[in-house]
């Protein structure tokens, strides 16, 4: 859904550093004040900030909420719920979308996003077992629920230290599932990213053949278009109808994501007062960010990086369609595997920028492979083009 949203900030917040104009930076001055916030990681005291060093090497939790509530947990207008084939305004907050966005230290080094299906069988944090990658927020935050309202506490406490227990429970989880350490946070639900979207004045997207689905209400033709508001919602949210369901759809937000930053850094948004002043108040609207992130020494770090300096990946998988005891059918994940991979992303060049889709047989595990194996296998898919952020790759 808003995997997209680091490379937002990339973009926007490198403008408040190269722009001359008080207006930039005085607009994106009130951006890092007025931000919604959250106090959901902890830094150790030996590690330095951002503040204290030039360029330090950054890992970013980028997640979409597929919540029907606001930020503050209001339920969203019937006719917006009706326009995204959202059904009932229910407090469920499922995360439908995560992505790991490293800035490296090192400037020589390429920086990279990488995507977490959102039905990956995981050890959910949290003592709750082996689930769906998506219930780890949720499952933090009913339990920290139950618990409050126990001990008495009134409904806005309730509300307020469960979600971030919920937040704190999925960040732990990743940690766990990919061996990195992450250092900051950012989270928008579906009206957010709609109004986003249309703040930017749409991203271009491609696909390879028409859709045509009821349940997101996705209905575009094939080749370039431009996308925007409750479309790009639906361009995002579709799995039904898509050969390999969770993993086209994290393709497609890869590819979403790559459409936003070639549209901030060739169309002129961020050179237009107008265009960033909306921009900035549609982040302020819709965003929660940790506490701690000081986002203009942020932009200072990443001014220099261009379309071509952030790839996308997604971690090793198995069979799309493997069996579980109460959770259906999920994505097979080898936590071995999955830290491999990001292993080998941190020291350099990743074996292949491609997209590690399901395999050939979906059918059957691959988890008994090598992570190289694993690699190889779905990287020999024909239509798996690399994705960047310099251009608009066409996906399924």
């Amino acid at each position: 859904m808003l995997a997209w949203l680091g490379r937002t900030f990339l973009a926007l917040l490198s403008a408040a550093v190269v722009a001359t104009m008080g207006f930039a930076w005085y607009t994106f001055r009130n951006a890092d004040d007025n931000v919604a916030r959250d106090d959901v990681i902890t830094a150790a005291p030996d590690v330095p900030t951002t503040r204290d060093l030039p360029r330090v090497a950054q890992t970013i939790l980028l997640v979409g909420l597929d919540s029907r509530t606001d930020k503050q947990g209001n339920p969203l207008p019937q006719d917006v719920l009706d326009a995204l084939n959202a059904g009932e305004a229910t407090g469920v907050q499922n995360t439908d979308t995560m992505m790991v966005v490293h800035i490296p230290a090192d400037p020589e080094k390429k920086a990279f996003a990488l995507s977490l299906p959102r039905d990956s069988y995981v050890d959910i944090a949290g003592g709750f077992g082996r689930h769906k990658l998506n219930s780890a927020f949720a499952r933090g935050k009913n339990a920290e629920a139950n618990r409050l309202r126990n001990e008495g506490a009134d409904d806005a406490t309730v509300e307020s230290e469960s979600t971030t227990a919920g937040r704190k429970n999925l960040i732990a989880t990743i940690q766990d599932l990919t061996g990195l350490t992450i250092d900051h946070y950012a989270e928008i639900n579906l009206l957010g990213f709609s109004d986003l979207t249309s703040a930017v004045g749409g991203v271009p997207v491609c696909l390879t053949a028409p859709v045509h689905d009821k349940y997101s209400g996705a209905n575009f033709p094939a080749g370039e278009q431009v996308l925007q508001g409750i479309d790009a919602l639906r361009f995002v949210r579709q799995r039904h109808g898509l050969q390999n369901g969770d993993l086209d759809r994290v393709r497609r937000q890869q590819a979403f994501m790559a459409g936003l930053a070639h549209q901030m850094f060739s169309s002129g948004t961020l050179t237009s007062p107008s265009r960033i002043s909306s921009l900035v108040d549609a982040l302020t609207r819709s965003v929660v960010l940790d506490k701690n992130w000081d986002l203009m020494s942020f932009a200072t770090q990443v001014a220099s990086l261009s379309g071509d300096d952030i790839q996308f990946s997604t971690i090793p998988t198995g069979t799309i369609a493997l069996p579980t005891p109460s959770d259906g059918s999920a994505v097979e994940v080898d936590p071995e595997q999955v830290r491999a991979y990001v292993q080998s992303l941190l020291s350099g060049p990743p074996p292949s920028t491609a997209t590690p889709d399901a395999p050939s047989v979906p059918e059957k595990s691959t988890l008994d492979r090598s992570s190289v194996e694993v690699q190889k296998l779905a990287n020999e898919q024909p239509d798996q083009q690399t994705i960047t952020a310099a251009g608009i790759p066409c996906v399924n």
